[in-house]
This record gives C-alpha cells, sequence and structure tokens, in this order.
C-alpha cells in the first residue's frame, strides 16, 4: 500500500513539474543560447510589420527638419541685402513646411532602402548576436550594451542603421545632417509593466534549467518503476504529462492576448508585436506541442500492449499478418535460417531492447519536436514488424529453422 502509495506521488510530482520544466528549457536552451536567440530573431529582420517600425524609428532619429527654418531664413536675408522685396523674402522664408516635407520624404525613402535591403538583416543579425550578453542582462536586470533595459522596456540600439541612413543622405547632397549628433536609437523589443516579475522569473527558470528536467524525468520513472502495475502506471504518467502541458499552452495564450492589449501603439504597432511574440515563443509553443503529442504515444502504446478486447484484436491481426507475410515466403523459397527460430526464444528481451531505443535516442536529441516523436514512432514499429515477421518465419516451420 505505501509503494503505491509513493508510486503515485512521485508521478504526480513528475507531471506538476513538467509545465515547469518545459519553460527551463526554453529559457535556458532558446532565450539565453546565442546561436537559438539569433536564428530565432533574425527573420524579424525581413518582416513587413518589424520593417515599418523601424522605418519609422530611424526616420525620427535621422531628423534633420529643424534645420529647414534656419536655412529659408537665411537664404532670404541674403535676398535683402542684395535688393529683394520684402515679400518675395517672405515667401521664401515661407517655404519652410515645403523644405521640411521634402527632406521628410527623402529621409523616409533613404530609411526604407536601408531597412529593406540586404543591409538591415546584417545590421540586426549582428547587433543581436554582438548583444547577447545584454539580452541575458536585460533579464537579470544587469550589464548594459545594445539591447538593455529602460523603464518597462527593452529595447535594441539600432544605431548602426541610423548612421548608413544618415551617411547615403549626405552622398545624397544633403550635407546638413553632418551637424547631427551620434544618435543611439533604441527599437522597442518587448515591452510590460511587469519586467521586473518576468526578469526575476527569468533568473530563477534559468537556474532551474540544469537540473529541473533531469529531476522530472526521474521522479516520473522511478514512480513507474515502483509501481505493482507498471503498465498502467506508465500509461498514467504519460496522461498526466499531456494534460500537464495543457494549461501552458493556454498560458501562451492568455500572455498572447495580455501582451497585446498592454503594448501602447507608440511604442510598437500591434502588427509589429504579434510578430514579435510569435517569434519568440515558437520554440516554446513546438516544445509544448511535442510534450502532448508524446504524452497521447505513449499513453496509446501502453494502452495497446495491454490485456483488453481492442488491444488483444490489434496485436491478434498484426501476428495474423506476419504468419501470413511468412508462408508467403516459404511458398517463395525465402529463409530466414536460424533468425526465425532465434527470435522465437528472444522475442521478449528483442522486444524490450527495441523499445528502449527510441527511448534513449529522444532523450539524447537536442531539442525535439513533433516531427522527432512521429520518425521515431515509424522507427518503432518498423522494427517490431521485422521481429514479428521473423519470429512467425520461425513459427511456420520455414527451411532452416533447426539449422
Amino acid at each position: 500500500m505505501a509503494r503505491s502509495a509513493v508510486s503515485a506521488l512521485l508521478i504526480l510530482l513528475g507531471c506538476l513539474l513538467v509545465p515547469v520544466s518545459v519553460l527551463t528549457v526554453w529559457v535556458h536552451d532558446i532565450v539565453l543560447d546565442t546561436d537559438r536567440y539569433v536564428a530565432t530573431v533574425a527573420p524579424l529582420a525581413k518582416d513587413p510589420a518589424i520593417q515599418n517600425t523601424a522605418v519609422e524609428q530611424v526616420s525620427q532619429a535621422v531628423d534633420i527638419r529643424h534645420n529647414s527654418r534656419e536655412v529659408t531664413a537665411d537664404i532670404a536675408s541674403w535676398l535683402r541685402a542684395h535688393g529683394l522685396p520684402e515679400r518675395a523674402a517672405e515667401t521664401i522664408e515661407g517655404l519652410a513646411p515645403q523644405l521640411d516635407s521634402a527632406l521628410d520624404q527623402a529621409v523616409r525613402k533613404v530609411a526604407a532602402h536601408i531597412v529593406r535591403s540586404e543591409q538591415f538583416p546584417a545590421v540586426w543579425t549582428g547587433a543581436n548576436r554582438a548583444a547577447h550578453t545584454a539580452v541575458v542582462g536585460a533579464l537579470t536586470g544587469k550589464g548594459g550594451g545594445p539591447v538593455g533595459v529602460e523603464g518597462h522596456a527593452v529595447t535594441l540600439n539600432v544605431g548602426a542603421a541610423v548612421e548608413r541612413v544618415r551617411q547615403q543622405l549626405v552622398d545624397a547632397g544633403l550635407p546638413a545632417v553632418t551637424g547631427i549628433p551620434d544618435i543611439h536609437q533604441r527599437l522597442v523589443l518587448f515591452h510590460s509593466d511587469r519586467l521586473d516579475t518576468i526578469r526575476r522569473s527569468a533568473r530563477l527558470l534559468d537556474l532551474a534549467g540544469n537540473w529541473l528536467p533531469a529531476l522530472t524525468v526521474t521522479l516520473g520513472g522511478t514512480g513507474v518503476l515502483l509501481a505493482h502495475r507498471r503498465r498502467r502506471a506508465l500509461a498514467r504518467a504519460a496522461r498526466g504529462t499531456g494534460l500537464a502541458s495543457l494549461p501552458l499552452a493556454a498560458a501562451l495564450v492568455v500572455g498572447r492576448r495580455y501582451y497585446l492589449d498592454h503594448v501602447p501603439t507608440g511604442v510598437l504597432s500591434r502588427e509589429a508585436a504579434s510578430v514579435l511574440f510569435d517569434t519568440v515563443v515558437r520554440f516554446l509553443r513546438v516544445t509544448v506541442l511535442t510534450v502532448l503529442v508524446l504524452g497521447v504515444v505513449v499513453a496509446l502504446g501502453a494502452y495497446l500492449v495491454g490485456p483488453g478486447r481492442l488491444p488483444s484484436t490489434v496485436r491478434g491481426r498484426a501476428e495474423i499478418l506476419a504468419d501470413g507475410a511468412a508462408r508467403w515466403g516459404v511458398a517463395h523459397g525465402m529463409s530466414t535460417g536460424r533468425a526465425g527460430t532465434w527470435t522465437v526464444d528472444h522475442r521478449r528481451g528483442l522486444t524490450t531492447g527495441v523499445l528502449l531505443v527510441p527511448v534513449a535516442v529522444f532523450a539524447l536529441w537536442n531539442h525535439p519536436t513533433v516531427l522527432t516523436v512521429l520518425f521515431l514512432v515509424l522507427i518503432l514499429l518498423a522494427a517490431l514488424a521485422v521481429i514479428a515477421l521473423l519470429a512467425a518465419t520461425g513459427r511456420s516451420g520455414a527451411p532452416g529453422r533447426g539449422g
């Protein structure tokens, strides 16, 4: 009785830790991993919503319209000194707004050219890669650099893009921009009034990332091994794992809506905020779906090896098909030699070994996905089919059965 209670408790604890473990893997291996972080955010440089936001930010940074009134006033003064009528001079001064508009269009045109060309992805990717340490700092509240924390926002310095726009304006014949001081324009990557809470949570999840997933698997595995009916315990653990991933999936949906509803439109457009959120949590969503599918697959497998009517029928039909294939092979002169009889004698051990191989491969796979689970299932089914065929050949009295 005590053994069963301990088994159930360990399985329950393991299931409850599943969503937390998934979060720790995402934070530790994705958010705080340089290569994966860069690979995650790199596509954003070519997203239209992000590009539009970048054009707006860069255009505001390279703002030279304040010089237009001075330029028209200087021209009017010079013309007055050379006898131009006052009304004509005032007309020249009144051209400042039109000059503002022309300069603004020129800046936006060059900024759009930079942001939508191959230059901006290089700037974007380079800044994010160089700023990986600062990203960690943004989450932990330490450090600085291109990525930093400003109030309730995590920002990325796009000063390199601003400098390129300014240089192209100079090359295009607008030397007035050379007087603009160096600008460290920052593009908002994330905005939340709960940023402090998020940073504290990220720090804890990062610390737990090295041991919590292993602890979760150990608790669940130990609970299954201690159970009197291990197959049923495995099925319960698998179902619990799948169910435990659902609250995290729901939290992602709720979190996305909350985030979009609380991003000020003056900070980031809704379209840009949507694509930014979806990109950053993409691997987390994949992991949640993978855990859900894995739980369903393992639970289904545990059910099919059980004593129920449907599992017995499925296994019986499989054996009938294997026997039919073996008889067809014998009739056409095909022989497996001693492999068939050896498989019959060692089928249980072979089956156990074949089941353990995909488990080990999955455990060692770097960031498995749903496709990984399905691929391993197909390999497992193929291996079980081979074992069934060899065993059927051994049972059928095929040539070479006894030697």
